[in-house]
């Protein structure tokens, strides 16, 4: 099945109410083990099209760095927030979410007067519209999922050179055969987001057979 166009119906659709600047936002790193989840927004100039605009999950990495540079260049503004792994565990990754986009939001300058968001709303006194599949459909959303998945990616290649034995680089955080072996063997780290069941289980099992080695003394 051929992936489904992005268009700019709902930024138009904006413009005729009067708004001015609509912002796209969208998340990335939702359903990793480790790490922060980040979000991006962008408000895309009309005049200045970037073509090629689509969900960042249907982009190889070069693709993605392409346009997040061309993003960056030319859109009217943009902004890339992040909410770290204590906090997800703190108050679970759909919050965790909603305060990302919400702070990517916030650090618009100039300030955004309208939101289209991915799937959700968000806690702010600016007038929005949830979309789902808002990244597949919606130029602004996709602009702003190739953002946060390009920022995040490049911060999983920092916490590769700290925590090699995980293969950030390669999984991105995400719950791949060897990330689950590293965890195994290893244990989670302060950044893995031990509310996940993942993580939570493989940290359990990783303590037990540390209690077992050593006959339960420290």
């Amino acid at each position: 099945m051929r992936p489904e166009r992005c268009r700019s119906h709902w930024e138009a659709a904006a413009r005729a109410r009067g708004f001015r600047r609509i912002a796209g936002l969208d998340e990335a790193g939702r359903g990793c083990l480790f790490g922060p989840v980040y979000a991006a927004a962008v408000v895309l100039n009309p005049e200045r099209p970037i073509r090629g605009l689509r969900d960042s999950k249907q982009l190889s990495p070069e693709r993605r760095q392409e346009l997040a540079a061309r993003i960056k260049a030319e859109a009217e503004a943009w902004s890339v927030a992040w909410v770290e792994a204590t906090t997800i565990d703190r108050i679970n990754i759909l919050e965790a979410s909603r305060l990302a986009m919400k702070l990517a939001a916030l650090k618009l300058q100039p300030p955004a007067d309208f939101l289209l968001v991915d799937a959700l709303t968000l806690d702010l006194p600016i007038a929005q519209k949830a979309l789902i599949r808002g990244d597949a459909r919606c130029r602004s959303i996709a602009a702003a999922s190739i953002l946060a998945k390009v920022e995040r990616d490049r911060a999983m290649l920092d916490w590769d050179r700290l925590f090699p034995e995980y293969g950030l680089s390669r999984n991105k955080g995400y719950a791949s055969e060897e990330h689950l072996a590293a965890l195994r063997r290893y244990g989670p780290t302060p950044q893995h987001r031990s509310s996940f069941a993942p993580v939570r289980l493989l940290g359990y099992q990783r303590m037990l057979f540390d209690e077992a080695r050593t006959g339960g003394c420290q």
